[in-house]
């Protein structure tokens, strides 16, 4: 029985070099670069949420509400408080969702830089509520970091993680048929198509 092979395919074109990844020590350095700058990026926000502030102590109240604490500065006298409170908060999360990616080599890394962000700024939250003299515990801060996160993340932070993590594509094998057995398209010899 004489066996007729369908007609060779091209073969695709490589990628673009940006898909196909850094080197190993341009990478390393990128992660180690994105490591201090989180550890730095962590000591200023210790410092703008965790320093005491006593003479605000009679004025703070806690809110568990989502979107209370917005409506109050949206309706406060001062739009520039308002725009100072949002904004301030929206970019305390937006390293979160440019550095994680650069540090987290695997995929889902939307959903992983949103849980830790959220998960940390939580945990700050919380912390100034417990401990600190003249902050409370706002659950409006927890989403508009989460959402700086986010903004973060689409703007900058998954580019720069598909770039320093990028996939090493595979050549594909150039015995004939190959590809088929590859794609689980192979029948078995006897087979008849």
């Amino acid at each position: 029985m004489v066996r007729i092979l369908p007609p060779a395919r091209p073969r695709a074109r490589p990628r673009a070099a940006a898909r196909e990844g850094l080197p190993l020590p341009v990478r390393l350095l990128a992660m180690l670069l994105a490591f201090a700058c989180m550890v730095a990026f962590a000591v200023v926000l210790a410092r703008l949420t965790l320093d005491p502030s006593p003479a605000s102590e009679a004025l703070t109240h806690s809110n568990v509400r989502p979107g209370s604490s917005l409506r109050a500065y949206l309706d406060g006298p001062d739009p520039v408080d308002a725009v100072r409170q949002i904004g301030g908060n929206l970019l305390l999360g937006v390293p979160f969702g440019i550095l994680v990616p650069v540090l987290e080599p695997r995929r889902h890394r939307m959903l992983r830089v949103l849980l830790l962000t959220a998960t940390v700024m939580l945990l700050v939250e919380l912390t100034q509520g417990a401990l600190v003299t003249g902050r409370v515990f706002d659950i409006d801060d927890v989403l508009l970091n989460t959402t700086g996160a986010l903004l973060g993340h689409v703007l900058l932070g998954r580019r720069l993680g598909r770039t320093v993590h990028a996939r090493r594509h595979r050549t594909p094998d150039p015995r004939p048929g190959s590809a088929a057995k590859a794609s689980g398209d192979a029948r078995p010899s006897g087979a008849s198509r």
